[in-house]
């Protein structure tokens, strides 16, 4: 047995009070005067032995009365079986991820009896203790250590974070710490194997321990990826969304219900079953008549984990594609007249001798139209821009210059053989890629358009467009970027192809899969940045994102493009517009990491396992709040006795009160 505050010890100097009282009282004696003292002697010696026995047993008394209360004082404990480090300083992790959510035994919410354990734990230990509060958000309040007053005021405060954090992660925000040498880290989680990551070791110094938070046993289901068929859906064309629902537990979810709605307005609705453990795909088509920006919100009913029953998704087609034409002397040319839909393309064309080579960095595609050979700067410089994943067609003139044009395109260049007829172009490949969705009717019988051929880069079985004989006629190198190379001038007499109708969906499709920096169609609430193309920004004022609440991220302007850091702490799942001065210029949408809905978790052994075990671990396996309560005293802070003692001290003051009242 060992005592909390063994200084009021000498209090028990004062048992010699009564002592004294009591010897004082033994010497007093009594004169009383009898007629006859016949019987004096007899009843003497009886009244006498019974009084100093009344005396002894209240002396007695009232001494263990005053022992058992100053010892109530002192607390005496039993001691712990596991003590904490001397400097007092406790840091306590509250995994508030959205998987808290779920259902423990007790069919209470995860994050509800954690709360409920973190605050056994503030309040069991000693009003000396210092705390640090450390939630999935990061928040600066973190960052000092707290009274009790403060962490419990703190725990109020806390709400399920769209944000998860891995294992290393937190600890290195721990470690952060160096003002406290020994620590004592309390790790309050449900401990998603899916979010875990990679483990490290804690140093010698701090000691963990683990409080898993089980869950009942729950399927989930969710959205595990959504796609569009055509990424850029230039001019409001045919689209359709790909979806792909996962279950993630153990029985079939039979006919699931899934909604899409468009700008709040209940566009399509599907029914889909999808087995245990597996995947099942559905798709929607797209009305064509959207544009500008779209909000997209596919949801459905799966009871009882609800934070994933709804995915966001931005389908924005405001975005324009820039193309960039590099000509000869010609005034105009058939490629602005393919590009000349102001709402889709932003288009520049100009002569190579009055060219600014910077504009280069702003371009999605890249036309080269009629030169017989580049010059070395402008060489340069679009080999530049291809290494920085750009996209290039070259179309030669009606002469070109082989040697210098194999330097430039780094492809065995050679004159064609036949130059002075035109050859009619095969069919197109339907099953190549690059066709997918340009035509909506796939008929062999298509008339096809005529070429001279005046470049030739030897086989290529992987040719876009091809002639009769096999020869390639457009082609794509990956060269970094994408190289696209055509065989025959675009110029009259030389070839009709760009009076066919198979020339304006091919270069659609060139510069649609040209776009840089496109938008995706939703983030991740666990990525760090993103890029967004801003065209014409006016003024140093910073962008704002405007959802639930107005946030001004930390971001960058580079040209055209904007970076922002996601301020993580701040953000929730759903839309985001991107304000400029009052015009909204692109929207956002942000769903939860998808390991979050991966609710397999690790038990406290396992995870003890992988963090290499030892003593500088220890594991609280409980499911209630009484359990962990007294579990925490049992292990920390030892049987408190002060109760017993405060009633032996009672009940030898009722001894005392009874021996006075009734011992004659």
């Amino acid at each position: 047995m060992s005592f909390l505050y063994p200084s009021f010890l000498w209090a028990l100097l004062a048992l010699a009070i009564p002592i004294i009282i009591h010897l004082f009282n033994f010497r007093k004696t009594t004169q009383v005067l009898f007629s006859n003292n016949r019987f004096l002697r007899e009843v003497k010696d009886a009244t006498t032995a019974k009084r100093r026995l009344k005396h002894y047993l209240i002396l007695f008394s009232r001494l263990l009365f005053l022992f058992f209360l100053i010892i109530t004082f002192c607390q005496p404990i039993i001691p712990a079986v596991e003590q904490l480090g001397n400097g007092r300083s406790i840091v306590l992790y509250l995994d508030n991820s959205q998987s808290m959510s779920a259902q423990t035994n007790d069919e209470s919410k995860g994050l509800e009896m954690a709360m409920s354990f973190t605050r056994n734990i503030v309040e069991l230990f000693p009003p000396d203790t210092r705390y640090k509060l450390i939630t999935n958000d990061f928040s600066p309040s973190s960052n000092s250590y707290k009274t009790k007053p403060e962490i419990l005021d703190m725990l109020t405060q806390v709400r399920l974070s769209p944000v998860s954090r891995t294992y290393k992660e937190v600890a290195d925000r721990i470690a952060q710490d160096r003002s406290v040498r020994a620590r004592e880290v309390f790790w309050i989680s449900d401990l998603q194997k899916s979010t875990q990551g990679p483990m490290v070791l804690w140093d010698s110094t701090t000691k963990l321990h683990l409080v898993p938070i089980q869950f009942s046993t729950q399927s989930n289901v969710f959205v595990d990826t959504a796609h569009l068929e055509n990424p850029f859906a230039a001019g409001g064309g045919k689209n359709v969304l790909h979806v792909k629902i996962r279950n993630d537990g153990d029985k079939d979810a039979e006919r699931l219900n899934i909604r899409l709605t468009i700008n709040n307005i209940q566009a399509a609705t599907t029914s889909v079953t999808v087995p245990a453990k597996a995947s099942a795909e559905t798709s929607f088509d797209l009305s064509t008549s959207l544009s500008g920006l779209n909000e997209g919100k596919l949801s459905f009913n799966d009871f009882p984990i609800a934070f994933d029953n709804e995915f966001y998704m931005a389908l924005n087609f405001t975005d324009k594609i820039r193309i960039l034409e590099i000509r000869s002397s010609e005034p105009r040319t058939v490629v602005e007249k393919v590009f000349g839909n102001k709402e889709i393309f932003e288009f520049k064309s100009y002569v190579v001798s009055n060219f600014n080579y910077s504009l280069l960095s702003q371009a999605d595609l890249v036309v080269i139209n009629g030169l017989n050979s580049v010059d070395a700067p402008l060489g340069a410089a679009l080999r530049s821009y291809l290494s920085e994943s750009g996209s290039v067609i070259f179309f030669p003139g009606s002469m070109p210059d082989v040697v210098n044009l194999r330097g430039f395109l780094q492809l065995p260049i050679t004159s064609a053989a036949e130059t002075a007829a035109q050859q009619e172009l095969d069919k197109p490949d339907f099953s190549n890629p690059f066709f997918e969705n340009v035509f909506e009717e796939k008929s062999v019988s298509i008339a096809m358009p005529r070429a001279v051929k005046v470049l030739n880069w030897g086989n290529d079985r992987s040719a876009i467009l091809r002639f009769k004989n096999d020869q390639p006629f457009l082609s794509r190198f990956d060269q970094r970027g994408k190289l696209y190379v055509v065989a025959t001038a675009l110029q009259q007499g030389q070839t009709d192809f760009f009076n066919h109708a198979l020339f304006v969906p091919v270069m659609y499709r060139i510069a649609s899969s040209s776009v840089k920096n496109e938008a995706k169609l939703y983030y991740t609430l666990r990525e760090s940045f993103i890029n967004l193309r801003a065209d014409s920004l006016e003024g140093e004022e910073p962008l704002r994102w405007i959802g639930e609440e107005e946030i001004v991220p930390s971001q960058r302007k580079l040209n055209d493009q904007v970076i922002f850091d996601l301020p993580k702490f701040s953000l929730t799942k759903g839309f985001y517009k991107i304000v400029d001065n009052r015009d909204t210029i692109s929207l956002l949408a942000f769903n939860l990491d998808k390991a979050e809905s991966l609710l397999d978790q690790y038990t406290g052994s396992e995870m003890k396992r992988l963090l290499g075990g030892g003593d500088r671990v220890t594991i609280f396996d409980v499911a209630s709040e009484d359990a962990f309560s007294n579990e925490i005293k049992e292990r920390y802070l030892g049987t408190p006795l002060w109760k017993y003692a405060l009633l032996l001290a009672i009940f030898f003051l009722l001894v005392e009160i009874l021996l006075i009242r009734f011992f004659r």
